[in-house]
């Protein structure tokens, strides 16, 4: 779950993470209101979006008064902003973000996240941060350094030294970005985190470490311990078919192409997207209906699906376990009657109940198309769509 700058930056202070003092608002008069609790000569207006790039997109902009911050904020808020992470279609600037300013003597770039290869947690550091850290990782990712920390309660002092050897660091400022990893460390364990990107991390002129922006992305599967974690969630960052499909308890995430997948199991899912890639198409979603998915889900899924306007054709590819086929086949016939389907739609089916399950779709009369394997499957929808 992606979440807004100042309220990763919350969460970061509450770990005893430096960040600039700041303020959020939705609308220009809040944020001129709360300014002024700002020690500051000069102000840092940010646009709060779910995407990288606000910087070069001109998401963020510096003030040297409350008036310049008002014509600032009057120009952003509302604003399409569209940067290499949004697409074409860009993102509406829906609340802001002011902070102190800082007095920057050197940029460095910091994150932690899960390996998932080695089952540790690797911080990447660099002494290159900023805007252009994707260009570094291009043309010199010597520079950017790796380490791998084992998943324990506390991370070593001996740790903490190897990831921000690369800043070299003196002094108090060192000290300052060892207790930074500890924080950072707790923070990612206990909050269940898959990412914490500190791009800048700075060392300022009156030699501190101070984290002047930060990306968190906290672990969906979590969110069970973390009930909270849901008050952090802006539905309007997120896409109305995908928060449509978590309502229904599916794993759903809308793509770029034309065909539509449902599919039980991830890994399945995977498979059935490669496949469609492999015959020449792309996939509209990755849409997992689990194990062991009802009728009503397995109707509520097909729905989801036919609600995205680029999908040309269906492809359902079940392996029946713990989830029979006769229970999909049954879902597929009530949602396809009742939506009056007007794609192709290709199916195939394997393992419990598979003979009940396509004996249901057959006594349909629906213009369904069976498949007799998945590469049958891919080929067949791939067919019918061109």
């Amino acid at each position: 779950m992606n979440i807004h700058e100042h309220q990763a930056k919350q969460l970061l202070k509450e770990f005893g993470v430096p960040v600039p003092n700041g303020i959020y608002g939705f609308s220009v008069s809040e944020i001129i209101k709360k300014s002024k609790i700002l020690n500051t000569e000069k102000y840092v207006l940010k646009a709060q979006i779910h995407a990288g790039g606000r910087g070069k997109a001109g998401g963020i902009t510096i003030a040297s008064n409350i008036d310049e911050l008002e014509q600032a904020a009057n120009q952003l808020l509302g604003k399409i902003l569209i940067t290499h992470q949004t697409g074409p279609k860009g993102k509406k600037v829906e609340r802001l973000y002011v902070e102190e300013a800082s007095n920057i003597e050197k940029e460095f770039y910091l994150s932690c996240l899960v390996d998932r290869k080695s089952s540790k947690i690797a911080f990447i550091s660099s002494v290159q941060g900023g805007m252009d850290i994707e260009e570094t990782a291009l043309k010199n990712p010597e520079k950017i350094i790796t380490t791998k920390v084992d998943f324990k309660e506390d991370i070593s002092e001996t740790d903490c030294e190897k990831i921000i050897k690369v800043f070299n660091l003196e002094y108090d400022a060192k000290d300052q970005g060892i207790e930074l990893i500890k924080s950072l460390y707790k923070m990612f364990r206990e909050k269940d985190a898959s990412l914490i990107e500190i791009n800048p991390l700075i060392l300022t002129k009156e030699n501190n470490i101070v984290c002047l922006d930060a990306k968190v992305i906290l672990d969906d599967n979590a969110i069970f311990k973390h009930p909270e974690h849901l008050e952090l969630r802006d539905l309007q960052e997120e896409d109305p078919i995908e928060i449509e499909a978590s309502k229904h308890g599916l794993s759903y995430i809308k793509l770029d192409g034309n065909i539509g997948c449902m599919v039980n199991g991830a890994g399945l899912a995977m498979a059935t997207m490669d496949i469609i890639k492999l015959f020449g198409e792309t996939p509209a979603n990755f849409l997992d209906v689990g194990g062991g998915a009802s009728k009503e889900k397995v109707s509520s899924a097909l729905k989801i699906i036919l609600s995205d306007k680029n999908v040309k054709g269906i492809l359902i590819n079940i392996f029946g376990g713990i989830m029979r086929c006769d229970v999909l086949a049954a879902g597929v016939v009530d949602a396809a009657k009742e939506m009056k389907i007007h794609v192709p739609l290709v199916v195939r089916l394997a393992g419990t109940n598979v003979e009940e399950g396509n004996k249901i779709l057959k006594e349909s009369k629906l213009k369904i198309i069976p498949a007799s394997d998945l590469s049958d499957a891919a080929e067949k929808i791939v067919k019918e769509i061109n």
